[in-house]
């Protein structure tokens, strides 16, 4: 029998669909009807993926680049609503229902994405088989994201918003180290610049991160973790729900509620 090519990155001879957790999780029948469409993409930092209300051509699903979402304000401010990196997709309007998002994604860490055009997304979500029940899953943990950022930001202190940004951004990385400048730090938490580097400077001094010209590398994570308020561990324990139930199946075996 004929076995179609996975997807390479250009001049690499290993697949690397492995790296993002949904394209690592699905079902050989499913990879066998989407792995074809698939094309490994670069993101560099600050590419704008899609504004608010452009119309989706493309899905992505990171591997080793972070995206952040973004609600801009008219007057140009923005704060970030979610991140999302090797455990999900990018692009999850076009199959809830509407082509078209009011946030702007943009890589916040620069990397490397596998893009698939929305036709083969839809038509593989409207099978309502194994794909349609995953995505549907990790759309719920990315709301809880939403949600419980919206109350990180009203309710926490810069401090702690500050920690629970830096784990969601490590785990959706490989190693410890982030390259983000404290003023794009502070533009996707929506706050002031001079409190991140405040904040920025009490973890360093404790010796819990380090950080220099842009670099930033993690030193004690169960310290970071310790400082973070309660909305880190929300959305960690409903992202790994998602994926704890989909590893216990057969695969190919269909979800149940």
């Amino acid at each position: 029998m004929f076995k179609k090519p996975e997807p390479k990155c250009e001049g690499c001879e290993s697949p690397c669909f492995q790296d993002n957790l949904l394209l690592k999780t699905i079902s050989a029948e499913v990879r066998e009807r989407i792995y074809p469409h698939l094309k490994l993409t670069e993101l560099p930092l600050g590419k704008v993926l899609y504004e608010s209300g452009d119309v989706m051509e493309n899905v992505y699903f990171p591997t080793n680049s972070i995206v952040s979402m973004l609600y801009v304000m008219e007057d140009g401010r923005s704060a970030e609503i979610s991140v999302v990196g090797n455990e999900g997709i990018v692009g999850i309007a076009l199959f809830m229902g509407g082509l078209s998002t009011p946030s702007r994604a943009v890589v916040q860490s620069s990397g490397q994405a596998y893009r698939l055009e929305s036709k083969y997304l839809k038509n593989e979500f409207s099978r309502n088989g194994e794909l349609h029940h995953l995505l549907l899953r990790y759309t719920q943990a990315l709301i809880t994201q939403m949600a419980q950022t919206a109350a990180c930001n009203r309710h926490h202190s810069i401090d702690q918003q500050l920690c629970r940004w830096l784990l969601l951004s490590m785990d959706r990385l490989q190693g410890d180290r982030l390259d983000m400048t404290q003023e794009l730090i502070a533009n996707m938490l929506g706050v002031r610049r001079e409190g991140v580097t405040e904040a920025a400077s009490k973890l360093q001094n404790a010796g819990i991160i380090q950080y220099q010209r842009g670099h930033i590398r993690v030193l004690d994570r169960p310290e970071l973790e310790r400082r973070c308020c309660e909305c880190y561990a929300v959305v960690k324990k409903e992202s790994d729900r998602l994926f704890e139930e989909f590893s216990d199946l057969p695969k190919g075996r269909l979800l149940h509620s």
